[in-house]
């Protein structure tokens, strides 16, 4: 018998069942807004019963224990009401979506984006598309969350301008965004946030290792970047897209939908003479932004270096991220904009990011929940006490060889389901593993590196990434039905291939007893 239809008409294979399986149970999860609504109520709950119970837990480093609070306490109800607004302002990823859109859409509404993408992608090759968007999304941690914002709607108008389902695009620039998010082949400020911490977890040891810096992990991360773009954008080509035309998934989005993960026509689009101009005169902006960074950044005394004279583990220039990825897409886009036309008067400048962040008021609203439900799993000190029962449960398993790493490696991947910051479980983790590893053996800066896939490769499942909110907005400009489970399915694929193939690249690298970066290696 032959297999059934999908709704585009196409058979069904086995895959199509399976994650259609997983979208169908995963679409009964209630809306972001409602579940993040219950989870808040069941950690309420959850917090107080243990606090009443007296839980605390200790972090091995730590000088005072970790008294796990309440909120249904006096303590917890003291306060939540007095810090419902800054547990809402202070929520991170408000302010980056929010500073990128406004200016992603001074650079889509002048049409610099629409003409820069038919231009550069209508003569590139349709197979190559994939694999270069995925590496440039692996790679794209390099501008932090902003990856996640700016580069999905963009990939779906390179895929719309060669002819294949901008769908695909957006979700392969998510999966690789998320899903590689801890590797570059570049050092990011990431690279120094984590060796940060785990150079403060040494201290004491018998036997600290080699001290660990912000390139500790760059041969790793660079072979790493490599072979999950590749994966990436075979499962695109061969997985994703295929699927997407079996099941009908439209290639128009509606009729209705504007904004910055809208996609433009660019199939009929013909880049005139006065869009090439706009273009040129925008290239010259942006070159002259870049520079004007540069100069802050690289003259003696300038400002964007720290007190030291340098850039790492801190400085103003890292913590200028999301300026700088704004300030490249706005200063050329109202150029591009007011050499065009498309930008008239001044009014029309604030009207273009007025309609950009409109788009995204459904996250904005979602924030206000999510922001709360962080703050009091941070406050209650529930995810301290989760991340070390599964440490000490891990380390009761007695495992002393490579299998070991991978289990942790697989413990992180479960925890970071719940902990998506990567420093926050890395604080917790590292101050419990590298002293383990270290007894064992390991160096600390390998630890790290086996860190770094639990923590990114389970990025693009979890609801509690809010990031999978802002793309499954604009995934719904082409399925209005699309829900959470929608997601999850498609990304499952990626998740599981980024997950062994990672491992597999860290395996080959302990095996082979290569360097993770300048003078590191996986044994002391």
């Amino acid at each position: 018998m032959s297999a059934p239809a999908a709704p585009g008409g196409a058979p069904a294979t086995r895959l199509d069942r399976v994650l259609g399986g997983v979208e169908r149970v995963g679409n009964r999860i209630p809306e972001p807004f409602v579940l993040f609504v219950g989870l808040f109520a069941v950690l309420a709950v959850v917090s107080t019963a243990m606090a009443l119970a007296g839980v605390r837990v200790t972090v091995p480093g730590a000088q005072e224990e970790t008294v796990v609070r309440g909120l249904l306490t006096g303590e917890g109800i003291a306060w939540f009401l007095g810090g419902v607004v800054d547990n809402f302002v202070s929520f991170p990823p408000l302010g980056t979506v929010v500073v990128i859109l406004l200016a992603v859409g001074l650079a889509q509404r002048s049409g610099m984006l629409t003409a820069l993408v038919a231009l550069a992608f209508r003569g590139a090759p349709r197979w190559a598309l994939p694999y270069a968007v995925a590496l440039v999304c692996t790679v794209g941690s390099v501008m932090a969350d902003s990856v996640m914002v700016v580069v999905p709607p963009l990939a779906a108008m390179v895929y719309r301008a060669a002819g294949r389902h901008p769908v695909a695009g957006l979700l392969t620039a998510f999966a690789a965004a998320g899903a590689g998010y801890s590797t570059s082949m570049v050092p990011t400020s990431l690279d120094a946030l984590f060796a940060g911490i785990t150079q403060s977890v040494v201290v004491g040891l018998p036997d600290p290792g080699t001290p660990v810096t912000p390139v500790s992990n760059w041969w790793f991360n660079i072979a790493s970047s490599l072979v999950l773009s590749a994966v990436c954008g075979f499962l695109s080509s061969r997985v994703l897209e295929p699927r997407l035309e079996r099941t009908g998934v439209p290639r128009q989005q509606r009729p209705d939908a504007e904004g910055p993960g809208a996609v433009d026509d660019v199939d009929e689009l013909q880049v005139d003479a006065v869009a090439r101009r706009g273009l040129r005169r925008a290239g010259a902006a942006a070159a002259a932004t870049a520079l004007a960074l540069v100069l802050l950044a690289v003259l003696p005394g300038a400002p964007l270096r720290n007190g030291s004279g340098g850039y790492l583990p801190e400085s103003p220039l890292l913590d200028s991220t999301v300026f700088v990825v704004s300030a490249l897409l706005a200063v050329p886009g109202l150029v591009h904009g007011f050499s065009t036309g498309a930008f008239r008067r001044a009014v029309d400048v604030p009207a273009a990011m007025a309609e950009a962040v409109r788009d995204m008021a459904p996250f904005i609203v979602l924030a206000f929940v999510l922001g709360q439900f962080i703050a009091l799993f941070t406050w209650s000190g529930v995810g301290t006490w989760m991340a070390v029962a599964g440490a000490d449960a891990l380390r009761a398993l007695d495992f002393t060889g490579f299998p070991a790493i991978v289990a942790f490696v697989l413990l992180c991947s479960l925890l970071n389901l719940f902990i998506v910051s990567g420093s926050s479980m890395w604080t917790i983790m590292g101050a419990v593993f590298v002293p383990l590893f270290a007894l064992l053996g390991y160096e600390p800066a390998f630890v790290q590196a086996a860190f770094r896939i639990g923590d990114s490769a389970t990025q693009v499942l979890t609801p509690l990434n809010p990031y999978i909110v802002v793309v499954l907005a604009m995934l719904r400009r082409w399925e209005p039905g699309a829900g959470l489970g929608t997601l999850i399915a498609r990304m499952l694929p990626f998740t599981v291939f980024f997950w062994l193939a990672w491992v597999a690249v860290l395996t080959v690298w302990f095996l082979a007893d290569l360097p993770f970066g300048p003078g590191q290696y996986a044994r002391l």
